[in-house]
């Protein structure tokens, strides 16, 4: 299977993308995920992953915070499986993740 990557879209100033911040990159990697923080304010980070995040939100209406995408070749030819949006508990976050996985 290829490999798969969550991408984390937050902002420093973000109570609930701090709080996420406690689990969410253990949980992605717990489950095998390559995990990529990017915040809004890391201009170099943004710019790298922004056509990603515009192929799925092109105006930005609708995002949450945090919004996760998960994403296999996120610097190529990109393919959005799926994503989760805002704050949770750890185990729900965990669930939310494993619903977007491709079924082997």
């Amino acid at each position: 299977m290829e490999s798969l990557t969550v991408l984390k879209f937050s902002s420093e100033d973000c109570g609930t993308c701090h709080r996420m911040s406690n689990y969410d990159a253990r949980v992605a990697e717990e489950l095998g995920l390559e995990f990529v923080s990017v915040l809004l304010q890391d201009t170099h980070t943004y710019r790298r992953y922004r056509k990603v995040l515009l192929a799925q939100y092109p105006n930005k209406e609708g995002m949450g915070w945090p919004t996760y995408l998960v994403v296999s070749n996120p610097e190529s030819d990109f393919v959005i499986h799926g994503e989760v949006k805002g704050g949770m508990p750890k185990g729900d976050f965990r669930e939310r993740i494993l619903a977007t996985l491709p079924q082997a």
